[in-house]
């Protein structure tokens, strides 16, 4: 842990953590970070703004922000049933959904993976449900996803058809890629016409090569050695088809290139997932009467500077001069290395538990300790 750069004023604490992945919610890693806080300062005033880099958890921010909750049923990475939740905001007319939710790698039945044959369908399904409610922006964030098919289910429940060369719909999923040859775009819905389409991701992979989406991402989708060369050349046919050089933006090749589909085919403006979360949450109103913020996520490491929701909550916390330090599970930066990433300090769970599986299973219990040194570290006394 850093030393103290600077000590704020007592009593008004924003907590904007990512969640603990496979351990804690974001709002749970707020919740017993505020409990160790009240625990040492009872009259702080500490808010809780659940974020998220534009994966799992995007929605769950939206709705904590208060959106309104709108069920859809959804086609899951191996086609079976679901049902996922849009975030709706009437006033504004924005609509949040979220891809992972949707069809991504906790929907494949009993966790077992499908590389080749998992689909982007779903976030299609859900888009759909989305313009139904007629929204003025469609906010679409894309991480966790179990699928590389270049975003052709997607784009398939949307009313676009993706066809051989004898003008055969090619099945679902990313093994079937390399057999494309022609993208139909009369059936698409015209309602997305309508709609300004935001893409939300911490990902800035190109479709294609040793960084992007089968290379980086196919592996840990559960793709082999030879999975990832057919899925390449899946891709690399697919973007071919699309035309427009997209494949090499920024982004394109973030969940399994549906960030591609999304760009080249359907015209969304891409943004870092955690800039959308912040903006959906009001979050620089809050900031502007903060004394100081606590973010986090499961590990601090080189991937943090990255787009990743720690990054994009110390930013704009400098911004505004309002000190930043974050909790995590552990912290694999330097001390010079976290002042660059903007934080004034970084607590550690494994400072106090070493041990990962018990960190991760006390996670909640280590973080109200956490909490509670923050406190005392951070919060001057209130005057008396």
């Amino acid at each position: 842990m850093t030393a103290p750069d600077r000590m704020p004023r007592a009593g008004r604490v924003v907590l904007a953590s990512d969640a603990f992945k496979g351990s804690l919610t974001s709002a749970q890693v707020g919740a017993a970070v505020r409990a160790g806080i009240l625990d040492v300062a009872p009259d702080a005033a500490v808010t809780v703004v659940p974020v998220a880099d534009g994966g799992e958890g995007t929605v769950a921010a939206a709705l904590a922000a208060g959106y309104e909750a709108v069920p859809a049923a959804v086609h899951g990475p191996t086609g079976e049933p679901g049902t996922t939740t849009l975030a709706w905001h009437r006033s504004a007319g924005t609509v949040v959904v979220e891809l992972a939710d949707a069809c991504g790698l906790g929907r494949l039945p009993g966790g077992v993976p499908a590389p080749l044959a998992a689909s982007s369908r779903g976030l299609g399904d859900a888009m759909r449900a989305a313009l139904g409610l007629a929204p003025r922006v469609l906010v679409v964030g894309v991480g966790g996803s179990a699928s590389t098919d270049g975003g052709t289910g997607m784009l398939r429940a949307l009313g676009a058809r993706v066809l051989d060369d004898a003008g055969t719909e090619v099945p679902d999923g990313g093994g079937a890629l390399e057999r494309v040859a022609g993208l139909d775009l009369a059936g698409l819905d015209p309602r997305l016409r309508e709609v300004d389409l935001v893409v939300a991701t911490d990902v800035t992979s190109p479709l294609l090569g040793p960084r992007g989406a089968a290379a980086v991402f196919g592996p840990q989708k559960g793709a082999s050695a030879r999975d990832v060369r057919r899925l390449e050349t899946g891709l690399a046919t697919w973007a071919e088809v699309v035309g427009g050089g997209w494949a090499e933006q920024p982004g394109a090749g973030a969940a399994g290139g549906v960030g591609f589909a999304l760009m080249a085919v359907l015209g969304a403006q891409r943004r870092p997932g955690v800039e959308v979360v912040l903006d959906l949450a009001g979050f620089d109103a809050l900031l502007a009467r903060a004394d100081l913020v606590v973010t986090g996520e499961g590990s601090l490491d080189e991937q943090t500077a990255s787009g990743k929701a720690v990054a994009g909550v110390a930013g704009r916390a400098r911004a505004a001069d309002v000190p930043v330090v974050a909790v995590c599970g552990r912290n694999r930066l330097s001390d010079s290395e976290t002042r660059t990433l903007g934080l004034d300090g970084a607590y550690a769970l494994s400072e106090l538990e070493p041990d990962p599986a018990r960190s991760m299973a006390d996670a909640a219990a280590l973080l109200r300790r956490v909490g509670a040194r923050i406190g005392r570290e951070r919060l001057s006394p209130a005057p008396g």
